[in-house]
């Protein structure tokens, strides 16, 4: 029955669909899975098993009744990030002037994914206000990796990272503006789609965007098993008349892309910080592996990617009608002396990367830049790495500087997100694939990038990656989990439910 915990959705929803496994057993291994390893990672932050079990026995019943019509997903559970409006669950994004904040309908993605038949189990952690690669705020406490409880599952959808990875949903509901989606995945050794800028709406979710930041801000999936990348996407991408930047519905197939010529730009740094040992061999792999099929390998630098910092930040404050010091405080002018003072007392309710995040804000509103000369050198760069990767083709290039770190320690080098955060505003789909386990038992892996409507292309590197090099591995402890022959039990919903729920973090 545990081999439920090691499927793909889709192989899970064929099951379900044939009849070879119900959905309430396949919901309910989920169920005791989190249960099981929740409590060590914090993952889910408010769950919803009663109600997942129940529309578990519907599907059931329409399926054994043949009534299943455009519902791929049927009966599959699944995550979902606590910053996108799930009915009746919190909508707080970690931010605590939002707790008691219930959603009263479901955001526009996780409405398909539902109509698709996916069950979602509860909601997961994020980031204060989804703003920093480390998962953790003072309304739930912080996430830790599934594979060290010690360091970070990235953020800001950590919490699908790490859920995803040990092994308690086969897939979740992510979102990027800097990484969110890729970060997590690659700490956590699972796989991830930041899709094309304008192909997933973003509605429902908090904190919205605005202006030219509705196509930087990206939708997507993480899960353990590649194959459910496009199925996901097909379900999820399409404008919904309310998302002003999604107009993108396209998608190609990944069995179209022929290995033979494929054009491979292998980059291991931006320039702007060093990369790892462990992480720059992982992109050779990678590398070797597309040669092996055909393709066309080239080493290659793009000295314009050292502005990676630059243009993301400013380029995001141009774009913002609202800056993310308001919507912390609700000041137009944040007091950042009592903001640092309170946390100094250790009586703050917000985190010091939300704090330095305003006060990084202030700064850049203090020396604003010419928006006409960021919009040449957005272009420019968007045309030399379009010209780069060609019309087939793809960029392997690193997710982060190293491995999962210790908690905190991303404070100490703050600008080694913008290995990701780079391609938001370039509009690039990009896919976080694992490559396997450095010598410390960390998950390693490399982002695919191609230029923007290619998503069909990075995820099928991703599936021949995963066929190759065998993708996500399960933490040690799935695997003990699994050899001591846990079988599926019911449970006590309710007494579940308060299992997972916290109020206050530790």
């Amino acid at each position: 029955m545990d081999s439920l915990l090691l499927m793909s959705a889709t192989e899970l929803a064929r099951r379900i669909r044939n009849r070879e496994v119900s959905a309430r057993e396949v919901v309910q291994t989920h169920i005791n899975r989190l249960l099981q390893v929740n409590s060590q990672i914090r993952a889910v932050v408010h769950s919803r098993f009663e109600l997942a079990l129940c529309e578990a026995d519907r599907w059931d019943k329409q399926i054994g009744a043949k009534r299943v019509n455009n519902a791929p997903l049927a009966g599959v559970p699944c995550t979902i990030k606590e910053s996108f409006a799930l009915k009746g669950m919190p909508n707080t994004a970690g931010h605590h002037k939002r707790i008691g904040l219930i959603a009263t309908e479901d955001a526009v993605t996780v409405s398909r994914l539902r109509r698709a038949g996916a069950i979602p189990i509860g909601v997961t952690n994020t980031s204060e206000l989804c703003m920093w690669m480390e998962t953790n705020n003072h309304v739930y406490g912080r996430t830790n990796n599934p594979y060290d409880s010690n360091r970070i599952v990235g953020g800001s959808s950590g919490g699908e990272g790490a859920a995803v990875a040990s092994g308690a949903s086969p897939f979740g509901l992510g979102s990027d503006i800097g990484g969110s989606i890729r970060m997590p995945a690659f700490f956590c050794g699972v796989f991830g789609h930041k899709p094309s800028g304008g192909m997933v709406p973003g509605t429902g979710q908090y904190p919205a965007p605005s202006n030219e930041a509705w196509r930087y801000l990206t939708t997507g999936p993480l899960c353990r098993r590649a194959e459910d990348l496009m199925p996901l996407m097909q379900t999820l991408s399409g404008p919904d008349g309310r998302d002003p930047g999604c107009s993108r519905s396209n998608l190609s197939s990944p069995d179209s892309v022929r290995w033979k010529g494929l054009r491979v730009l292998l980059a291991d740094s931006n320039g702007l910080r060093r990369v790892s040992s462990d992480i720059r061999e992982s992109q050779k792999r990678a590398a070797t592996i597309l040669e092996q099929h055909g393709a066309d390998v080239v080493l290659r630098e793009f000295p314009a990617l050292e502005r990676s910092l630059d243009l993301w930040a400013n380029l995001m404050s141009a774009a913002a009608d609202v800056r993310f010091g308001e919507i912390l405080t609700g000041h137009v002018s944040p007091p950042l002396v009592k903001l640092l003072w309170d946390w100094v007392m250790r009586r703050s309710i917000h985190t010091i990367p939300a704090i330095a995040l305003t006060a990084i804000e202030r700064a850049i509103g203090k020396f604003p830049r010419n928006i006409l000369e960021l919009r040449r050198t957005q272009n420019e760069l968007r045309e030399e790495l379009t010209n780069a990767i060609g019309t087939n083709g793809v960029l392997l290039f690193p997710p982060y500087t190293r491995a999962a770190p210790r908690h905190l320690m991303p404070l100490l080098t703050p600008i080694d997100w913008v290995y990701t955060a780079i391609f938001n505003v370039m509009e690039f789909p990009v896919t976080q694939a694992p490559t396997g386990l450095n010598r410390n038992g960390l998950p390693v892996g490399v982002q695919i990038v191609s230029f923007t409507g290619n998503d069909h292309l990075t995820i099928a590197v991703a599936h021949l990656l995963e066929k190759a090099l065998g993708g996500w591995y399960p933490p040690a402890d799935l695997a003990q989990y699994l050899s001591e022959g846990h079988r599926q039990a019911e449970i006590a919903p309710k007494k579940a439910n308060l299992a997972l729920n916290w109020t206050e973090p530790d």
